[in-house]
């Protein structure tokens, strides 16, 4: 087991509870407990048989995965006076040719639009806690997570009403039947008609976000 006993000096303070690293990572607290059970994370149960979760993993972890850190961000540089936030994209895609070729997509219809790329769906839920972008792109065959799992985990959280989402696949309608239960409501875009489909459904859903 990834657990053990409290490490020679490490002290509470030093570490997160399960809770604490769920809210830094905008993830749900199960997840992350499947995190430690996968030693992607390195933990600890105290005497009373709570979960401590080292801090220097989290970092590590969040390093790894290129995941911006909260307190980071809050010490960036300030925005000028006056001059409007950018919206942001989140692509979560394993397939480095469509995180190319939606990158293409976006610097040609989209060029004062930030876009940011998730490799996987616990890498996607954890930028998507950080950035809150207006809009998230998600495939639905992923590692880690499906997009359907990540869809109805992101719906539990209230930050997501004010995120629009589109959803692109490879798969064609019949082959999506088993993720019908995420994706009512929801654009989709078969990947063969990811060029000609993408862009007025992404300038659609930056137009209702921004509202």
């Amino acid at each position: 087991m990834p657990d053990h006993n409290t490490p020679a000096g490490s002290a509470v303070g030093d570490d997160y509870s399960t809770m604490e690293v769920a809210r830094m990572l905008g993830l749900a607290v199960r997840s992350v407990q499947l995190m430690v059970d996968r030693g992607e994370l390195s933990a600890w149960k105290t005497p009373g048989g709570h979960r401590r979760i080292a801090r220097a993993s989290v970092q590590a972890w969040l390093n790894q995965h290129s995941v911006p850190h909260a307190a980071a961000r809050e010490i960036a540089t300030p925005r000028p006076h006056g001059r409007a936030a950018p919206q942001r994209v989140l692509l979560i895609e394993d397939s480095v040719h469509y995180q190319n070729l939606t990158t293409l997509l976006l610097k040609q219809h989209f060029p004062a639009v930030e876009l940011h790329l998730a490799n996987d769906g616990i890498v996607g839920l954890a930028m998507y806690g950080q950035l809150q972008p207006q809009v998230l792109i998600v495939d639905i065959l992923l590692p880690g997570i499906d997009g359907a799992t990540l869809i109805t985990s992101l719906r539990s959280q209230p930050q997501f009403a004010h995120s629009r989402l589109i959803v692109v696949t490879s798969l064609d309608e019949a082959q999506r039947a088993p993720y019908a239960f995420a994706l009512a409501g929801v654009a989709v875009v078969h990947k063969p008609r990811l060029v000609t489909d993408l862009p007025p459904l992404l300038e659609l859903a930056l137009k209702q976000a921004g509202a």
